[in-house]
């Protein structure tokens, strides 16, 4: 490995650690050299933390108390967070008129709110120490628009507008900030997608993949965690110093039309 892309003696909290994305990153963190803390609604995360000799944090992001705990737990156990990955999130598919206000508040919290507040809660020790890394998993989805998302769309656009309005803050600081936009992906989230795409559009679960998730893209494949995790890597490394405000599609061509 070389040094530009080791993460030897930087702490990296991720949200939603327990799959999909953010167990590939808490993976390839770790191979890199950075202590990983682990935060997921779920015990999976637990599992994770322990593959990866890390530490766990059981937390819902959806309220905003346990989010400012979670914060100043992995704060306090590990002296400083260095690199925030806000990757935690949900779906939940249903036109506009449908939606249920709960859920979609749920939704905006959790991939809106939640990452602000730990943005907010780990800026002044990554300002100490001239140095930081913030990492928020956005979408297709905050970059262009689809149906019968409403909430999910919101709260993706609006990490985007985050991610570029803290990178016109912190710079100065040492401190990037970025976000990575994967299309459709090998995911236990996308998956649970098909099915609730299908009932929803009125057509079967097969047209959801060849005719919503694949027939726009280039590529005719679903993106794979491992590569957003090697992009993660990157912007986390001393290479992509000079890389922030960025939302970096990775998608396979989805939004090149």
């Amino acid at each position: 490995m070389s040094l530009e892309t080791s993460l030897g003696g930087k702490v990296a909290l991720i949200t939603g650690g327990g799959g999909g994305f953010g167990r590939a990153i808490a993976n390839t963190y770790a191979d890199a050299g950075a202590r990983v803390v682990i935060t997921d609604a779920r015990e999976s995360g637990r599992e994770v933390a322990e593959e990866v000799g890390g530490s766990f944090i059981l937390a819902d992001l959806s309220d905003m108390e346990t989010t400012r705990e979670l914060c100043r737990e992995a704060i306090e156990s590990e002296g400083g967070v260095d690199i925030l990955v806000n990757n935690a999130g949900l779906q939940h598919i249903a036109p506009v008129e449908e939606f249920p206000d709960d859920d979609w508040a749920r939704l905006v919290q959790i991939m809106l709110v939640a990452p602000f507040q730990l943005t907010k809660y780990v800026v002044p020790g990554m300002k100490e120490r001239a140095w930081g890394r913030i990492i928020n998993l956005s979408s297709i989805h905050g970059l262009v628009a689809s149906p019968f998302k409403s909430a999910y769309v919101s709260a993706k656009h609006g990490l985007v507008g985050l991610t570029r309005t803290t990178a016109l803050e912190l710079g100065e600081f040492g401190i990037t900030v970025n976000a990575i936009c994967p299309g459709y992906s090998n995911t236990p989230l996308t998956r649970g997608q098909v099915a609730d795409q299908a009932r929803t559009r009125g057509i079967s679960e097969s047209d959801v993949i060849e005719k919503v998730m694949l027939e726009p893209a280039a590529i005719k494949r679903l993106v794979e965690p491992d590569e957003i995790a090697s992009l993660a890597l990157y912007l986390a490394s001393e290479g992509a110093r000079s890389i922030t405000g960025a939302a970096i599609s990775i998608d396979a061509g989805w939004t090149a039309r």
